[in-house]
């Protein structure tokens, strides 16, 4: 399969000199992990140590909300759906282990929608135990399909032994770049779920043994601190320290960004917080195509009609440092022919943007319409005319 490009270069600032590299806004950090994107753009404003593994403890526990929610948005799983926590789940995550939990108790009826409240917002390892179980019978078989999402999306650093991150003697090891991919996917392809169980400032689950209700807050050290601050998972473990995938969002500006190997938990706090004001206040996005733009057709082959349009799924921004006065470059690129069948949403192709003098950038482009497989010689032949015609 041919690498094909089919949007028009295009440029800005022509009749000017292009500059050699420009000037990157300076941040000095004491973390031995640290990475920091833009999604609109795909800029990488920060990175060290970004391909070194760990363990992200809790935070493989994104790695377990993304396949829920994915089973959900494929109608193989409602929210609604109500599981029962068996009383080997309970006997082994009920906290008495030092974890964190949401307090199940043996054979509580608990719905999909409240466990997954429950795993991200207090990181609850029996969340995690009993969605996994509820889902696939064992915690064992349920892994397997985390891994296998880690394939699918692109975490090639990554691999995962437990749903919830628990101490599984090496196991499960992750990259800051294969987290920053995860937080990517996760809230590009479920904006709804990410927006529904990310940011809920506390939870209440669970009685005491006084008979109290308990109530716990969220565990993310920068929601309710930073303006715009709105969800993902923190993680620790005496290997790697405090850790933080983080995101959050101003004047339509999303960022999302790593912290690991952080000495406490103030440590952590302290530099996520300064990393992210540094990516908003440094760097400015100039918004290049509006969310919804058809940018340019990919040819599909053996489908019902010979191609679809990509569209850009957010608007796609450009990211400089603030005051930037250089030009850009800009190219759709794709794989070309798709085959049939191709589901509206899905990743077709990508925009790169080169700013003068700094590295390139790259955005997702979707398909705008679902593709059905050719029904029949008569569809394949209609196909291959509108190809000869240029249709």
């Amino acid at each position: 399969m041919a690498l094909a490009s089919t949007f028009p270069a295009a440029s800005a600032g022509n009749d000017k000199p292009k500059p050699g590299a420009v000037s990157r806004p300076l941040y000095v950090t004491e973390a031995p992990i640290v990475m920091l994107k833009d999604l609109d753009s795909g800029a990488i404003l920060f990175s060290r140590g970004a391909d070194k593994r760990f363990a992200p403890a809790s935070m493989a526990k994104v790695m377990t909300a993304y396949v829920v929610l994915d089973l959900i948005k494929r109608g193989e799983l409602s929210r609604d759906k109500v599981f029962t926590v068996s009383e080997a789940t309970w006997r082994k995550w009920n906290g008495s282990n030092g974890g964190s939990t949401m307090f199940l108790r043996a054979g509580e009826k608990i719905s999909v929608d409240e466990l997954l409240k429950g795993l991200i917002t207090v990181s609850g390892n029996d969340a995690a135990a009993a969605l996994a179980v509820g889902i696939d019978g064992n915690e064992a078989d349920f892994v397997k399909r985390m891994n296998a999402m880690a394939t699918k999306i692109g975490m090639t650093s990554s691999k995962f032994g437990t749903p919830n991150g628990w101490p599984d003697g090496g196991v499960t090891k992750v990259s800051a770049a294969d987290l920053i991919t995860l937080a990517d996917r996760l809230i590009r392809d479920h904006p709804d779920g990410y927006a529904r169980y990310f940011s809920i400032p506390r939870l209440q689950h669970g009685v005491s043994p006084e008979g109290k209700p308990i109530v716990q807050p969220n565990r993310n050290p920068i929601l309710g601190r930073f303006v715009g601050a709105d969800g993902l998972k923190t993680g620790h473990t005496a290997a790697a320290g405090y850790c933080f995938l983080g995101s959050a969002k101003r004047d339509g500006r999303r960022l999302i960004m790593v912290v690991a190997g952080m000495k406490s938990e103030k440590a952590r706090r302290d530099e996520a917080e300064r990393l992210m004001r540094w990516g908003f206040d440094a760097w400015e996005g100039r918004e290049l195509v509006p969310a919804g733009t058809k940018v340019g057709a990919v040819e599909v082959q053996r489908g019902a009609r010979p191609s679809v349009m990509a569209e850009a799924g957010i608007a796609v921004r450009m990211t400089v440092p603030k005051g930037y006065a250089g030009g850009y470059r800009a190219a759709m690129q794709s794989r070309s022919p798709q085959n049939a069948p191709i589901e509206r949403g899905t990743s077709i192709a990508r925009l790169i943007v080169t700013p003068d003098g700094l590295p390139p950038q790259t955005t997702p482009l979707l398909a705008a319409k679902d593709v059905a497989p050719a029904d029949g010689a008569w569809t394949r032949l209609r196909s291959g005319f509108y190809r000869l015609a240029g249709r």
